[in-house]
């Protein structure tokens, strides 16, 4: 069962992209992301990715408390990053995609620089993991929508 908690968490092997490239699992997040970011663009903007990111939601918690992870979170685990990107991504268009993309990985890698994002993650386990992706998404979100709202 850790196998398939593991496939789960890396978001069916994005994690693993990087270490398999160039020997490091660091930048892992990106990557993650990036890909959910593509499949969100072929999923319907409100209900495919609503659909998309609560399913990321769900087994992202259980791979992630399957796993054992207190307080740590590897480098190759992604599915918090595509969680992320899904909520990111609800209702936006191309442009405020990639605004949205943008703006919730700087969110999340810079996440002392953001409001509410380190807190969240220092909840720990798999609440942390999955919490300061999703907070950090929600600056993506509202950068996404108000580049849209000011492009239509």
């Amino acid at each position: 069962m850790e196998a398939v908690a593991a496939v789960f968490a890396s978001f069916f092997g994005a994690g693993l992209v990087l270490r398999q490239l160039r020997g490091q699992d660091g930048g892992s997040g990106t990557v993650g992301a990036l890909i959910a970011g593509l499949l969100a663009y072929l999923l319907s903007p409100v209900w495919g990715r609503t659909l998309a990111l609560m399913l990321t939601v769900l087994l992202g918690l259980w791979a992630t408390s399957r796993l054992g992870f207190a307080h740590d979170d590897p480098a190759w685990v992604v599915i918090d990053e595509a969680a992320g990107m899904f909520l990111a991504s609800v209702g936006l268009g191309p442009l405020g995609l990639v605004v949205a993309f943008a703006v919730f990985r700087l969110a999340d890698i810079f996440k002392r620089a953001f409001p509410g994002v380190a807190a969240a993650e220092a909840v720990g386990g798999p609440f942390g993991i999955m919490g300061d992706d999703l907070v950090a998404a929600l600056y993506g979100l509202t950068a996404g929508w108000i580049v849209q709202a000011l492009t239509s």
